[in-house]
């Protein structure tokens, strides 16, 4: 009798044993899982931590971008250097990329914020230079015999893409003496011209494709970026 109680006893000691072992075993399991939870969470946060950490400066260096590039045509525009309109120039472009630069840079690429601003100002000095070269052809046309001005609507589709280059095409046109951006729609442009030369000088492209360059367009290449990995292909070349 006192054997049957004990071998009982021994059995039921084991179950609970069991019981205890698998309780156990689901208490690690769970806590396994929560501490994988915790972990993923964490790891979500600090994500999402550099994440709009990275957009926070993305968003402020195109506001910077969009900035300068309104205050610039500014000046060109107004033509005036004095305090006051220095100063209103200064408020409107800095209101106008607060309100605009989400939308100007909504289609550049991640990390070529620094190399559009760089090529943006490196176009600033060749775009001065037609501005100056194309006031010398509009004098000679003007001063010149009468038939020499053939004024001609010009419409053309561009090549570029985004809605930021089209904006820059169109000032630099206006910008340039001889031309004059009358409409864009869908990518067609409609530009008065002071005479032929000016629209074959238009139509060449040179001035599109250096703006694609500047945005950094995949379907245009840039002469420069050839004469860039020039030197690559020649040291390539002896190489071999």
């Amino acid at each position: 009798m006192e054997v049957t109680l004990l071998i009982e006893a021994m059995d039921t000691s084991f179950k609970l044993m069991e019981d205890a072992k698998k309780q156990a075993v689901e208490l690690l399991d769970t806590a396994v899982k929560l501490t994988s939870e915790t972990r993923d969470i964490e790891e979500q946060n600090i994500q999402a931590i550099f994440t709009g950490a990275r957009e926070e400066k993305s968003g402020f260096q195109h506001l910077i971008m969009t900035f300068v590039m309104l205050f610039a045509f500014w000046l060109l525009l107004s033509g005036k250097f004095d305090l006051f309109h220095l100063s209103l120039g200064l408020v409107c472009s800095l209101l106008i990329a607060y309100l605009t630069h989400d939308l100007l840079f909504a289609n550049v690429r991640v990390g070529n914020a620094r190399v559009i601003a760089r090529r943006f100002f490196a176009y600033i000095p060749w775009l001065l230079y037609q501005i100056i070269t194309s006031n010398i052809h509009v004098a000679s046309v003007v001063l010149g015999p009468k038939h020499r001005v053939k004024p001609q609507i010009i419409r053309f589709k561009t090549k570029l893409e985004s809605d930021i280059s089209w904006v820059t095409l169109a000032n630099s046109i206006t910008l340039t003496p001889g031309t004059i951006t009358m409409d864009i729609k869908d990518g067609e442009f409609l530009v008065h011209a002071l005479d032929k030369k000016v629209a074959d000088d238009l139509h060449a492209g040179e001035m599109e494709d250096r703006i694609a360059h500047v945005y950094m367009e995949a379907d245009h290449i840039y002469v420069q970026d050839a004469l860039d990995v020039a030197p690559i292909f020649g040291q390539l070349k002896k190489g071999m």
